[in-house]
């Protein structure tokens, strides 16, 4: 912490402060207008103190974080989770987007060209050779729908193509398992199926779970890794962790543990069992393609106390929680890997792919400044006609003890009329004293030696 008596106050930093209401405004329009379609939001920040509570208890009982907590396991994670994003040699394809379930949160109309794609088997060979082609080279496939099993021939012949053409990828298919009997199970292992995952669908009721899961102990005689994949709806979490319990008596691989989104249709569905959305929805705001929606308030806060039953349960099944921001990820890859920002001031954080500068604003450049020049270090830029100095994060530490508030700053590169440009998506004033509730001096002084991630990581702790 500063070793000033003063406190370093934002309303002192004019710039700083008009950057940060700017960015205030910007969400709080975005979310009254969500508002004014009849969506219902929590009170901001409502369930963030609980879940602090139990991401600290994660911490202590030895999950795994990626990415802050936009992606957390304890045991086992797929691979195929491990490159879903920032991974140019994974790729899901479908056959077509028709399924034999209406499930009322499923996000599967807002697809670009749904209605066509229904109807009409995907062109999946031209795509998957296009991606063949262009990738640096296949190492997960996965096969998707609407439910794909609905053309057992033309799935079992994608398979097959793609073991012809890249024996060593990694292929998944993702069901429900209605259209799964044990021939249909030893003919997708002979094409090749290295993983199936399974959904399941608690609102079909007792009975349906119960054959779901005789399906998914019949497809371990024949898969070698069986999953579940499945979003947590809140009010449900006490049918989850008996789910979880039989899952791991049954002896599958893992569960993905998915969080519960509103697609931007039939809200009427999502407000009569009383649901909310997330405030705010993003960590991050921004523009995103995934055609998932807007998180629903507590379901993150239901995937995490899952896990922890998991492991306070002594469970052996891999357990991962994976976020609405998580699954935003591969955009956000693919935009900023496209273009190399400056080294020296701008830093690509791995797993979250946003490209960080760390900031200081008004009579804090001066300070700043100084501070990093006596350490011999020039790289930096400066904005605002000299109100703001952006620097790498990786030398905030330098300033730990200096009377300046440094903020981190996110951003994307998009693509405009004269070529790529830099759009700065948010800035984040750090308390350093921010993730220390959460983590062992141990950590505290690991985390410290690379800025950068300490920074990133204060967000999430507030």
């Amino acid at each position: 912490m500063p070793i000033e008596d003063e406190p370093i106050r934002i309303e002192d930093r004019p710039t700083l402060a008009a950057w940060l209401a700017e960015y205030a405004s910007i969400e709080n329009d975005y979310i009254a207008a969500l508002q004014a379609e009849g969506i219902v939001f929590e009170d901001r920040d409502e369930h963030a103190d609980a879940t602090a509570q139990v991401v600290c208890r994660l911490h202590e009982k030895g999950a795994h974080f990626r990415s802050g907590t936009a992606s957390v396991y304890v045991n086992w994670v797929s691979s195929a989770c491990e490159a879903c994003a920032g991974c140019d040699g994974s790729m899901t394809f479908f056959l077509s987007l028709r399924c034999n379930k209406n499930c009322y949160f499923c996000f599967n109309p807002n697809q670009q060209d749904y209605n066509l794609h229904v109807k009409t088997p995907d062109e999946w060979k031209a795509e998957f050779d296009e991606f063949a082609r262009t990738s640096s080279g296949v190492t997960h496939v996965g096969l998707t729908g609407g439910e794909p099993l609905l053309h057992p021939r033309e799935a079992l012949d994608f398979l097959a193509y793609v073991r012809e053409r890249c024996p060593q990828a990694h292929t998944r298919l993702y069901t429900a398992g209605d259209l799964l009997d044990d021939d249909l199970l030893r003919r997708l292992a002979d094409a090749g199926l290295a993983e199936i995952r399974f959904s399941i669908k608690l609102d079909d009721g007792q009975e349906a779970v119960r054959g779901t899961l005789a399906k998914i102990a019949r497809a371990k005689e024949f898969i070698a890794d069986v999953m579940v994949e499945m979003p947590v709806i809140p009010g449900t979490e006490d049918v989850m962790r008996e789910v979880l319990a039989s899952l791991d008596r049954i002896g599958i691989a893992g569960i993905n543990l998915l969080e519960f989104c509103f697609p931007l249709n039939r809200w009427d569905e999502f407000e009569r069992r009383g649901f909310k959305v997330k405030n705010p929805p993003f960590n991050v705001l921004y523009d995103y393609g995934y055609a998932g929606g807007l998180p629903v308030a507590q379901s993150e806060l239901g995937c995490l106390e899952l896990m922890e039953y998991a492991l306070d349960a002594g469970l052996g099944l891999g357990v991962h929680y994976c976020s609405l921001d998580n699954k935003n990820r591969d955009q956000i890859y693919q935009q900023n890997t496209a273009v190399q920002l400056d080294p020296d001031i701008y830093e690509l954080l791995p797993n979250e792919y946003f490209y960080h500068t760390a900031k200081v604003f008004d009579q804090d450049v001066a300070v700043a400044k100084r501070v990093l020049e006596s350490n011999g270090l020039s790289a930096s830029c400066l904005e605002e006609g000299g109100a703001c100095l952006a620097f790498h994060p990786r030398h905030a530490h330098l300033l730990f003890s200096s009377p300046v508030k440094v903020a981190l700053s996110y951003n994307v590169v998009e693509s405009g009329a004269e070529g790529p440009c830099v759009r700065e998506l948010g800035l984040y004033p750090v308390d350093f004293e921010g993730v220390d509730a959460c983590m062992t001096d141990s950590e505290k002084w690991q985390i410290k030696a690379t800025a950068w991630e300490f920074l990133a990581l204060s967000l999430r702790y507030p």
